[in-house]
């Protein structure tokens, strides 16, 4: 088994919060990965030593200067009730069904897919201590700061 229900996820207030409610449907969308699998996806695709972004290291390719190509602001929208910066959306040109993770540390991953993080990112990001959204397939990547900005690169 590669998820958890939502109801049994430590983090399923951020989406099941009141002031930024989704839909039934969409919420089957949205799937926590169990520990084993989020471990496992993290070590395939993050990191193999590091189990959180605070832990990197200079063999971890977060931390390559190189991926990283722009820096954008997230937080203007989020404090103005806006949708996810277009400046940012341009840089993934992904179908709305790609399967995206949004991967907080080693044992905690969300699966989800492309347009459904579009539409419901504040939830996401109500953690934003640098977890990072890769697409399943996919080169590009974003790391989001508490700050209220994002990286945006390439990975390795």
């Amino acid at each position: 088994m590669n998820y958890i229900p939502l109801s049994d996820y430590k983090r399923k207030w951020i989406f099941t919060h009141q002031s930024l409610p989704i839909p039934e449907q969409d919420l089957a969308e949205i799937k926590p990965m169990t520990e084993t699998r989020a471990a496992q996806l993290w070590q395939e695709f993050i990191s193999k030593d590091s189990p959180t972004p605070d832990h990197f290291g200079k063999q971890d390719w977060p931390t390559h200067q190189n991926v990283w190509t722009q820096r954008l602001v997230w937080q203007h929208a989020w404090d103005n009730d806006d949708d996810l910066p277009e400046d940012f959306v341009s840089n993934f040109p992904w179908e709305d069904n790609i399967t995206v993770y949004f991967c907080y540390d080693k044992h905690n991953i969300v699966e989800t897919r492309w347009g459904v993080f579009k539409q419901y990112w504040k939830n996401f990001l109500f953690y934003d201590d640098k977890p990072i959204l890769i697409g399943r397939r996919r080169k590009e990547v974003a790391m989001f700061e508490q700050s209220g900005e994002v990286v945006i690169g390439q990975r390795d």
